[in-house]
């Protein structure tokens, strides 16, 4: 079989930029393990996916998609699904509900009633300046 030339593939990859760059992403693909559809004749990769798009026996499409995919910095990540938004949202009650726990009152200077050491300090709820009943 003759050698490939790019004659042989503008014909079917109109625009020369893009056929370079389906060709490579094809080399790359056969250097990954892809399948080879045409025989290998002793040639290179790169060559053997000339040879493939002027015999048009791969898919021009799934190749721009893996080129397009391979070149984005930017891949927008997935919406959340409808239940984990609602999960999102419980916990959020959750948290927005939660009362301190005893720990947390008398660290921040506050009493809880029939506390034994807190019996001298003022109630939480009283104003400042204001007389303390005992």
């Amino acid at each position: 079989m003759a050698r490939v030339t790019v004659e042989d593939c503008v014909i079917r990859v109109p625009n020369r930029f893009e056929l370079v760059l389906l060709a490579s992403q094809r080399a790359r693909n056969i250097s990954a393990g892809g399948k080879i559809t045409v025989e290998r004749d002793n040639d290179k990769n790169p060559v053997v996916a000339l040879r493939e798009i002027a015999d048009e026996t791969i898919q021009f499409e799934g190749l721009r998609n893996e080129l397009v995919q391979g070149l984005q910095k930017h891949v927008e990540p997935d919406e959340p699904e409808e239940e984990e938004i609602d999960v999102l949202a419980g916990r959020e009650l959750e948290l927005k509900g939660a009362v301190l726990n005893e720990g947390e009152l008398s660290g921040a200077g506050m009493t809880i009633e029939g506390d034994e050491e807190g019996e001298d300090e003022p109630e939480a709820d009283a104003e400042p300046g204001a007389a303390v009943e005992e």
